[in-house]
């Protein structure tokens, strides 16, 4: 099991997810993955794209424009 880091602050929709998607395809099952980003709407977009992908969102953390989603690779 890793931990990694995906910076995709300053990118906007639907590039965040994407860029998370690039990156998980990348790790194992039990790695773990923390997005910052600063889109808005990245807070409901990776969530919902870890749900229809199987994957587990461990925590999601926001401080002023900064948000953090930290997530779990698992079987798709």
């Amino acid at each position: 099991m890793s931990l990694n880091e995906l910076d995709v602050r300053r990118m906007l929709c639907p590039m965040p997810v994407i860029r998370t998607q690039e990156k998980v395809e990348q790790l194992q099952v039990g790695d773990t993955l923390t997005v910052l980003c600063s889109d808005p709407g990245a807070i409901h977009d990776i969530p919902a794209w870890c749900r229809v992908n199987g994957h587990q969102v461990l925590d999601i953390r926001q401080k002023d424009e900064e948000i953090s989603i930290r997530l779990r690779v698992c079987e798709e």
